[in-house]
């Protein structure tokens, strides 16, 4: 019996830790906690452009990752793609914009 609670203690023990492992972040992949930070990020950015009268959400993709906001698409003007990365850089948790919007 003894042997057994020790088997089980071990195996809990090493589920815990593999449990905890798997959801830290490293350079390549978001932990759970920055995935949910970046999905609230890529909402902002988009809710903010939505807000903008000269521009359209549906010509821009916005993408999250570790608060880098990448955007991409067509836009009908210089204008309109300056506007969009100044309405990303102006939301909060945004590290940087990656700008790779083409325009049409």
């Amino acid at each position: 019996m003894k042997q057994l609670t020790k088997y089980f203690s071990a195996l809990f023990l090493a589920v815990t830790l593999i449990s905890v492992v798997g959801c830290a972040s490293t350079t390549t992949q978001e932990g759970t906690g920055e995935y949910v930070d970046d999905s609230v990020i890529t909402t902002k950015v988009k809710a903010a452009i939505l807000d903008e009268p000269t521009l359209k959400v549906a010509e821009i993709n916005v993408e999250t990752f570790k608060g880098v906001v990448q955007l991409s698409g067509f836009v009908s003007s210089q204008t309109a793609e300056s506007k969009a990365v100044e309405v990303a850089r102006g939301v909060r948790g945004v590290k940087s914009v990656k700008n790779d919007m083409r325009i049409k």
